[in-house]
């Protein structure tokens, strides 16, 4: 009978503020992290969000310049065209709002009818949430080992598949509604200019940028002030074993109802679906969310995100774009309730297994990404 020496287990490796940690270090690390100031991790989480959207304002007015190339004759040719612009626009400059309003303009100006401006402003929402997975990749390079890199990307890929479920049937019916006239007789008034209150409050850094270097430098720019944001929100939010989370279940943030009302809030406050989708990149990354519970965040978030574009209608004074932003935002509402009361097991399941699949390697993440160009470019040639 022979004895084999029992063999030690390898170290268990743990990711904690940017270092790979073996198991005998984990509990002093996250005794640091736990132990460390109420007031120095409020300060952190502070300038971690100061400077995580001002670089989302940063690398938006970077790209701004695309819009002016896209709004060629040839991209707004009929209600295809327009879905296909709407869509690739937001990829580009990563941001829904600016080709939500651009399809306001266009409409407010004649150069489109009432249907183009429709799936232009629905192709923007599919696109919006690309800048998500951009971030997440961003974020991701950080990540040392595998498994860290997944969760960051995994919540740009969720995001979009979440915005697709939803807008695309809702904009079918919206579309449907806004084609028989149901909502012709619907008349909102003009009130005085409102922007967005993260423009507002970190607009100026963008303004300070241009005043100093070329408009083209903003996007690099930007890429480099979010790196030192995440830097931040690591110290603001220290990362969490599972077994720490396995005795959260009963937290808010694991329940589907209060996460939506938290996306549809925050998403509310900060006018930017961009801002309250990439927030969620960090919390997941850091172990203090679990993926598959933002699903009805990022719900919510899809239907408040519409706020400012009606705003933008309002402003306008043109009624048909005031239609045209309510024609969405019904449907995609009431097709959003639908879903999470009736059949989110389901939609959880079918969009986790998405993302699972999308992550189990680089080449498919890239053609997952690929698909975001390729299929707006064909709208736009139909």
């Amino acid at each position: 009978m022979h004895l084999h020496p029992r063999r030690k287990p390898p170290p268990v490796i743990a990711h904690v503020e940017g270092r790979e940690l073996p198991d005998e270090d984990i509990v002093v690390a996250e005794e640091e992290a736990t132990t460390r100031p109420w007031y120095l991790r409020a300060l952190f989480l502070v300038v971690g969000l100061f400077l995580f959207v001002t670089a989302l304002g940063l690398m938006k007015e970077g790209a701004k310049e695309l819009i002016d190339f896209l709004d060629g004759s040839i991209f707004t040719d009929n209600a295809w065209s327009t879905l296909g612009l709407g869509w690739l626009g937001a990829c580009l400059v990563l941001s829904g709002s600016p080709m939500a309003a651009s399809s306001l303009a266009l409409l407010d100006g004649g150069a489109i009818d009432r249907d183009q401006a429709f799936t232009m402003l629905t192709g923007s929402r599919l696109g919006a949430s690309f800048v998500v997975l951009v971030v997440g990749v961003i974020y991701a390079l950080r990540r040392r080992h595998e498994g860290g890199r997944r969760a960051p990307v995994s919540i740009g890929v969720l995001s979009l598949m979440m915005t697709a479920f939803v807008y695309v049937p809702g904009a079918i019916v919206g579309y449907l509604l806004l084609d028989a006239g149901a909502l012709d007789s619907l008349d909102i008034g003009t009130s005085p200019g409102l922007t967005s209150a993260t423009d507002e409050a970190f607009g100026w850094a963008a303004d300070l940028v241009l005043e100093l270097l070329p408009g083209w430098t903003l996007f690099p720019i930007g890429l480099a002030v979010l790196l030192v944001g995440f830097s931040a929100f690591d110290r603001a939010l220290p990362a969490m074993g599972g077994e720490r989370l396995e005795g959260h279940d009963d937290s808010w943030y694991t329940r589907k109802w209060p996460m939506f009302l938290a996306g549809l809030a925050v998403t509310l406050l900060t006018l930017s679906v961009a801002v309250s989708l990439t927030v969620l990149v960090p919390l997941v990354a850091t172990g203090r969310i679990r993926r598959a519970n933002t699903l009805p965040y990022i719900a919510g978030a899809n239907i408040t995100t519409l706020a400012d574009t009606l705003v933008a209608a309002i402003v306008l004074g043109n009624q048909d774009g005031v239609r045209v932003v309510v024609a969405v935002t019904i449907t995609v509402t009431i097709w959003t309730l639908v879903l999470l009361t009736f059949a989110y097991p389901l939609l959880r399941r079918i969009v986790l297994d998405i993302a699972t699949w999308t992550l189990r390697s680089q080449s498919r993440l890239a053609a997952f990404a690929a698909v975001l160009f390729v299929v707006p470019l064909i709208l736009i040639a139909i």
